[in-house]
């Protein structure tokens, strides 16, 4: 093993992958989002063991689209910004582009995109608003080398709730565009279903084409209630992220641990020095609050988390020692750290403590 690694499990995301087309509707194209470095697990890990099982992989700008050429030829959707100057260049590669501006037409039609028009439906974010869209139509149709293969829009608050009052009003507003715009473009698909869609409208609201998975694929449920009420797809943690004691020492009672006196030794104690910190993506919120699996045993952060290195507690640990396995996030010896559980600590969610692992650090699928 490397010194520090993020281990990729390949059977668990096959098996997230197959639990999940479980509830995908019949002729339902099924893309895989492998933007933010596939949610930190690796682009160039994770592509690979998913290539040839998705109808697309979707990623969010120009530089993840050339880094997911060099692994795949699969179609590619780019549902975020590409500066005109890159238009072309994002054709080329094989991409179909979110189109959720008029600035971006003279550009898509020089370089004849396929294009998905995104619609702001109660969002707030990028896309063309519902009431603006019968003009954006009439522009559109000044660009006839611009395809529009789809439109489409994102659910704002269906993972975290069990009310879906405002996830409906959203399909309203998006098939009241979508009517419009199917009237004088018809053929043309449409999508709204990230993973928390597909647990909880998709079944019941057929007819749209395509479903993009994101966190589902990696292990992670969207939400507490979603990881409650859909138990039983076993979704299963692909990332492990891992690394070895770099020191064990005992330090007298009254003395500090690390950055800022913000711990002091309360008696004669076993400590442990660990190759990780903030840089590496263990937030700088895990100070004297985080917890790591040494010989399966949790040990607790102490002091601040510095840029390259945290301190631990071993007082548990019978016989530590350097180059013991530490494991920050994920199982060893039947106990597990989670994404969850961490991303409680720190007030944030399971997408982000994946997403900030740095992308510096080796990748190995197992």
């Amino acid at each position: 093993m490397n010194l520090s690694e993020v281990q990729i499990d390949r059977q668990a995301l096959l098996h997230n992958l197959e639990a999940l087309k479980d509830l995908v509707p019949r002729g339902m194209k099924v893309a895989a989002v492998v933007k933010g470095n596939a949610y930190g697990h690796g682009m160039r890990e994770v592509v690979p063991v998913l290539d040839g099982q998705v109808d697309f992989f979707q990623v969010d700008d120009i530089e993840e689209l050339r880094e997911l050429r060099q692994v795949t030829d699969t179609p590619a959707l780019v549902l975020g910004h590409v500066p005109a100057p890159h238009i072309a260049e994002a054709v080329s590669l094989g991409a179909e582009l979110a189109l959720f501006d008029s600035w971006q037409l003279p550009s898509m039609d020089e370089a004849k995109a396929s294009v998905h028009l995104e619609i702001d439906a109660l969002l707030g974010r990028l896309g063309v608003l519902p009431d603006d869209i019968d003009a954006f139509v009439e522009e559109l149709g000044r660009y006839p080398h611009v395809r529009l293969v789809a439109a489409y829009g994102h659910f704002s608050n269906i993972e975290d709730t069990t009310d879906q009052t405002h996830a409906w009003a959203q399909i309203e507003a998006f098939e009241a565009a979508f009517g419009r715009l199917a009237e004088k473009l018809p053929g043309i698909g449409r999508h709204m279903s990230a993973t928390s869609g597909l647990m909880t409208i998709e079944p019941i609201r057929r007819g749209y084409g395509y479903v993009r998975l994101g966190i589902g694929l990696y292990g992670m449920y969207p939400s507490g209630p979603l990881a409650r009420t859909h138990s039983y797809l076993q979704l299963q943690p692909v990332m492990r992220w891992a690394t070895r004691l770099a020191q064990v020492k005992t330090i007298p009672a009254r003395h500090p641990v690390g950055y800022g006196l913000t711990y002091f030794a309360p008696h004669q104690m076993s400590i442990g020095i660990v190759p990780q910190g903030y840089s590496d993506g263990y937030d700088r919120g895990l100070s004297n609050t985080g917890e790591v699996l040494v010989r399966g045993i949790r040990c607790p952060v102490l002091g601040r988390v510095a840029m390259n290195m945290l301190a631990i507690d071993l007082s548990a640990v019978e016989g530590a020692a350097v180059d013991d396995e530490v494991v920050l996030l994920g199982d060893q010896a039947g106990n597990r750290i989670t994404a969850e559980e961490i991303a409680v600590r720190i007030g944030t969610i399971n997408y982000e403590v994946t997403t900030r692992v740095s992308a510096l650090l080796p990748r190995v699928v197992l």
